[in-house]
């Protein structure tokens, strides 16, 4: 029987959850789909939510498990939480970038930051960002946040110019 991870995000949506799964899943590599529950009878009073309707998604980025669950519209994501990817190279940040911002809202496009088409947050990061800003004091680290701050997509190669200046 395989470990359960600890600590597990649970994502909130209206009723989204199984498409939103499925939308994760076909852009991260090595990632699945565990397991789908759904409502039952008991509790319709409370839920509202049709007999055999998606209750959870349970589904695995990367390793990451993360469970969906179709709550209502009561909650909405907001950017007080975000989920890190972080990318080797500047074909990775274009990939996830293009993939995770398909249908969101490029008004919420800065600094790495993205919101795909469900409302949640990303940021798309470069490795090595922190040891970019380690120093906060630094010419270095100044001038990095002075590139990040003129940006939406990271632009790998403009951060390490500034880094090297």
């Amino acid at each position: 029987m395989a470990k359960i991870q600890r600590i597990a995000p649970c994502l909130w949506f209206d009723n989204q959850a199984e498409e939103a799964a499925k939308f994760y899943t076909g852009i991260f590599k090595k990632s699945k789909i565990l397991a789908i529950t759904r409502y039952s009878k008991a509790g319709y009073e409370i839920h509202k939510r049709p007999e055999g309707s998606v209750l959870t998604v349970e589904f695995e980025l990367d390793g990451q498990r993360f469970t969906a669950l179709n709550g209502g519209p009561i909650f909405k994501f907001n950017e007080a939480v975000s989920l890190q990817v972080y990318c080797e190279d500047q074909d990775e940040i274009d990939y996830y970038w293009e993939r995770l911002g398909e249908g969101g809202d490029p008004k919420a496009q800065q600094c790495g930051w993205l919101k795909d088409k469900y409302g949640l947050s990303w940021q798309v990061v470069p490795t090595g960002m922190d040891k970019m800003l380690k120093d906060h004091k630094s010419a270095r680290a100044q001038r990095v946040m002075a590139a990040v701050m003129q940006m939406k997509k990271f632009d790998l190669a403009a951060l390490k110019r500034a880094a090297k200046a």
